[in-house]
């Protein structure tokens, strides 16, 4: 598997050589066709010189073959450090003047260009090329051509040729001197790349690493260990944060999990504790004939409650894996809300709470599952029953507003603090850790109101001030 470091040096050090190939090319590009318009932009010069010099030389009825006029030519060919050559209209060579190599020059005199050099210089009446003129030279170079018109009255008369050339050396050294130094730039800056690559690698992924440490400590379930948020990048601080908000779910969780391990075995071990107790009684004689009546009341009275217990949990277990209610269909949320509160009105006289219902003679119809929303009402009068001051008053309020139904159940009780506001519809969770007032609860009925309400697409709130505490939940009107 390649490493980040890997992955990362061959993008840089691919993007700076697509760089460096893509400058360098248009570079030389533009260095050869600078320098060979350059060069033969200077050729024209001399060679148009050099053709009209000529042109007046032999206007004059001189001869080009004299001493006088090939020094000078000469002299003309050393100073432009180019290769002269003076043709006939046929390409028949009758001078050749090379300051750098004066034996070859001499020996092309008498030889003949090619015809379609001859005829392309007379046509277009000049001639630009890089090449051997038809192999007359050994190595390639710069050629310009130009005809030697002798200006008349009634017209101008062409009577040679002339052609002036260079060597490509300079332009290859400029081009080996361009290649040696793009490629120690090219060498430096990918050895800086390299460099600041495995810097900049290193200090990226060693947060990452501690994390996978983390992680393999999280996995044993140690979750005391948290991610350092004061990195340099930011991207790394909010992947620090949200991985140490994480972390902190995960420690709730688990702390969660252990506190309703206990809460279930402890729920768990009564009811069956006195179960056992009573038959083992009735079995061997210890209770005796006129006691037993009361000894099966009990023991069916913890049966019964290791039912419900039972029953919340799979009822929690069933909404959180998603297989909850599908069903919809219209229902009177007041009289659903009535029944709720008829089937509690033995808790309610038991704590002696006084009920004020703030429920409308009308119909409200909304859409939902019927059976699911009476839990959801169960659930929080059952709660706010059990929570309430014994003697106090308990609200209960339907009413219409902008299209939802608007359900309230509120008792008078403890104020439940800030911290636990947040927390109070989360699994397992209790806000009476002694069990002194939550003796039949587990943590899952206002997880079990929260699921059945999202399932629905509702929203419930909770608030809780001076000793006055509200559940709130919405429902669509129909």
């Amino acid at each position: 598997m390649k490493s980040a470091y890997f992955k990362q040096f061959a993008m840089v050090a691919g993007l700076i050589l697509a760089s460096f190939l893509v400058l360098g090319a248009g570079f030389a590009t533009l260095s050869y066709r600078y320098t060979a318009d350059r060069e033969m932009d200077a050729l024209a010069d001399n060679a148009s010189f050099i053709g009209e010099f000529t042109a007046t030389y032999r206007a004059q009825g001189m001869d080009i073959r004299s001493e006088g006029f090939q020094a000078y030519l000469y002299s003309l060919a050393k100073i432009s450090q180019a290769h002269v050559l003076l043709c006939e209209t046929d390409g028949t060579i009758v001078y050749s003047a090379d300051p750098l190599d004066q034996s070859g020059a001499e020996s092309l005199v008498g030889q003949t260009l090619a015809k379609t050099v001859t005829s392309r210089v007379i046509r277009d009446g000049i001639y630009h090329y890089t090449g051997t003129l038809g192999g007359l030279y050994r190595e390639r170079r710069y050629v310009v051509g130009l005809p030697i018109v002798v200006r008349g009255v009634a017209e101008d008369a062409t009577i040679g040729m002339v052609f002036i050339s260079t060597a490509t050396d300079d332009l290859m050294e400029l081009w080996r001197g361009l290649s040696a130094i793009f490629g120690l730039t090219a060498l430096a800056v990918f050895a800086l790349a390299f460099v600041l690559t495995l810097m900049a690698t290193r200090k990226q992924t060693k947060p990452v690493k501690r994390m996978a440490g983390i992680v393999r400590d999280y996995g044993r379930g140690e979750f005391d260990q948290r991610m350092d948020e004061t990195s340099s990048t930011h991207e790394l601080n909010e992947l620090a944060h949200a991985f140490n908000a994480m972390a902190d779910s995960l420690a709730q969780v688990e702390a969660r999990r252990s506190e309703f391990v206990a809460n279930i075995s402890h729920e768990l071990k009564t009811p069956m504790t006195t179960i056992s107790g009573f038959a083992d009684g009735i079995l061997d004689g210890t209770i005796p004939p006129d006691r037993e009546t009361a000894a099966l009341q009990t023991i069916s009275s913890e049966t019964k409650r290791l039912a419900r217990l039972v029953r919340r949990m799979l009822d929690a277990s069933r909404l959180g894996s998603g297989a909850g209610s599908a069903v919809q269909e219209q229902f009177d949320i007041v009289e659903l809300t009535a029944r709720a509160m008829v089937s509690l009105e033995g808790k309610i006289n038991q704590r002696r709470l006084d009920v004020v219902a703030g429920l409308p003679e009308e119909p409200i119809k909304v859409w939902g599952d019927p059976d699911a929303i009476t839990q959801v009402c169960y659930n929080l009068l059952d709660n706010a029953i059990k929570f309430s001051r014994e003697g106090g008053h308990l609200w209960v309020e339907v009413s219409a507003q902008g299209g939802k139904a608007v359900v309230r159940v509120r008792n008078e009780g403890e104020t439940i603090p800030p911290e636990e506001l947040g927390l109070i519809f989360d699994r397992f969770h209790k806000s009476d850790k002694s069990r002194s007032m939550d003796r039949d609860g587990v943590g899952l009925g206002l997880y079990i109101v929260k699921a059945i309400l999202n399932e629905h697409k509702e929203d419930i709130a909770v608030t809780s001030e001076d000793g006055l505490t509200e559940f709130r939940f919405t429902l669509t009107l129909v």
